[in-house]
């Protein structure tokens, strides 16, 4: 996938390219790459996008070797998902 690719499918869904640069804490930084290796698990409904598969959360999770509290690693991505949604569906 070339650049451009990723900034055409980026704007598909309202992104510009300065919604790529964002500074990650180090308090979520394993949240964001649970979240960002999630990418491709959005569930599709009629009207774009409904949320998370979390079918393959723990698969990611170990995949990762991520070792925070699963379940605060869970509302961080829920967090994450439902900002995402929203910017989404704007």
């Amino acid at each position: 996938m070339t650049e451009t690719d990723i900034r055409n499918f980026e704007a598909a869904f309202g992104f510009t390219p300065e919604d790529s640069e964002v500074e990650v804490w180090p308090d979520v930084w394993e949240a964001y790459l649970t979240f960002n290796a999630l990418r491709t698990q959005w569930r599709m409904g009629e009207n774009g996008p409904t949320g998370l598969d979390y079918s393959v959360l723990s698969d990611i999770i170990d995949f990762l070797g991520i070792n925070q509290d699963k379940g605060a690693l869970f509302n961080d991505i829920r967090v994450m998902e439902a900002k995402a949604l929203a910017i989404m569906h704007q």
